[in-house]
């Protein structure tokens, strides 16, 4: 192994810790719809997205590559850079999983690296042209390019069962889900596994233990694929609570799309060396898949406040890392002052999140589900159901439609009513 500094291990440790919250972090991106539609029980679930999260960071090493080499500049960046980076990293991933907001830990590490590095050196440390390129064309264009995959995909599975009864569909589909979550996770594993590796492997040259231009030797790719695995294992319910329920109501035939769709748009961009966001991919295609079956619905306030914290992902990871890279410029006082900070903060967020617990057991309940707005509502109502299910009008129904005002009214005799 390489010779490591005291600094370079406290910054490899903390590349791990990055790790382990983008694997709990993004746990929903692969299972959250295997989940809520109960393909899987939910342990069941995030034991099988570890394991293939990673088998899934040995496949390939084309996007570290990328954050290793193309993002920054690796002359003039020292490790409390790295280190400042992965501060900023963490702390958004672990606020957003707090409030439970799916949102990408892969932004919030380059944003992370693009604040320190601008902080330390200047905005010429900050590769334009990849940033362009290979970050923010892909963060735009993945949610849309799997979104309209999966709301076709949807399209077609409901036409060509259209002949099959419900229950049939609804089981030969589950286990489609079951596959395609499986592929979503290899394809996690693949793409965000090497992102921790790249932040290693450039913290690793900046130290001067590797050469620059150096690939991540393989004690790197072995623990950081252990670290994502554990993370995935642990499961990060919030968000997965989130995917599953919150964005929309999805079937089986849904599900089996979205996750389809995520994965061929993720597995495609990781062998171009692009650093794409699973969480924009998987998003995309959830809510592509409920605009996709008739009187599917989306939850557009609940898409909004995602949409808004993938607007500052980047600026607010950047910032973060920027004023602790400033801080660590005063020496060891201040690298110690920034470690105690993150410690503290990431116990702090820990003890927030025990006020409410969401674990497997309670992942799928959805408290205070939010009303439909106008436009939802009125497409709902006059939508074709999907072929299979019925429109009987049901006691629930009717009672829905009577005002609160009168809800517990006396009866007052009336003419026999004409039956439903």
């Amino acid at each position: 192994m390489e010779h490591i500094t005291l600094l370079l291990g406290i910054v490899i440790i903390t590349a791990l810790v990055f790790d382990f919250t983008n694997g709990f972090h993004d746990t929903a991106n692969a299972m959250a719809t295997t989940i809520s539609t109960g393909a899987l029980k939910p342990k069941t679930a995030v034991a099988m997205s570890a394991v293939l999260n990673l088998v899934g960071a040995f496949m390939s090493v084309e996007v570290a590559k990328t954050i290793s080499k193309g993002l920054v500049n690796e002359e003039g960046i020292q490790p409390e850079v790295i280190f400042a980076a992965l501060v900023g990293a963490i702390l958004w991933n672990l606020l957003t999983w707090l409030v439970g907001l799916p949102s990408s830990s892969s932004h919030a590490l380059m944003g992370g690296l693009i604040g320190a590095a601008v902080a330390s050196a200047g905005m010429g440390a900050v590769n334009g042209g990849t940033l362009v390129t290979k970050v923010l064309i892909p963060a735009i264009a993945a949610p849309i390019v799997a979104g309209v995959a999966a709301m076709l995909a949807t399209k077609v599975t409901y036409k060509l069962g259209r002949n099959v009864g419900e229950k049939t569909s609804a089981k030969g589909y589950r286990a489609g889900q079951i596959a395609s979550a499986g592929l979503v996770s290899l394809a996690h594993g693949t793409n965000d596994a090497q992102k921790t590796m790249g932040i290693i492997t450039l913290a690793l040259v900046a130290g001067g233990a590797l050469p620059a231009s150096a690939n991540p030797p393989v004690w790197v790719i072995v623990s950081a694929g252990l670290a994502i695995a554990l993370g995935t294992y642990l499961g990060g319910w919030r968000i997965i609570r989130t995917m599953g329920k919150g964005l929309t109501d999805l079937q089986p035939q849904q599900g089996f799309a979205a996750q389809t769709s995520a994965a061929a748009v993720i597995l495609a961009s990781s062998n171009l060396g692009f650093s794409l966001s699973t969480t924009h991919s998987c998003s995309g295609a959830v809510m592509g898949a409920g605009l996709g079956r008739k009187g599917g619905v989306v939850r557009w306030s609940t898409a909004t406040r995602m949409f808004v914290a993938w607007g500052l992902t980047l600026p607010a990871a950047a910032l973060v890392s920027a004023l602790a890279e400033l801080v660590m410029r005063t020496g060891d006082i201040g690298i110690a002052a920034v470690t105690v900070f993150l410690v503290g903060s990431c116990l702090a967020i820990w003890l927030v999140s025990r006020r409410q617990v969401v674990d497997h057991n309670n992942v799928n309940d959805v408290e205070a589900a939010e009303e439909p707005g106008v436009v939802t509502t009125a497409i709902a109502a006059v939508a074709v159901p999907p072929a299979g299910t019925t429109a009987a009008v049901t006691d629930e129904d009717l009672k829905a439609t009577i005002p609160a005002s009168t809800a517990h009214a006396p009866e007052t005799p009336a003419a026999p009513a004409a039956a439903v």
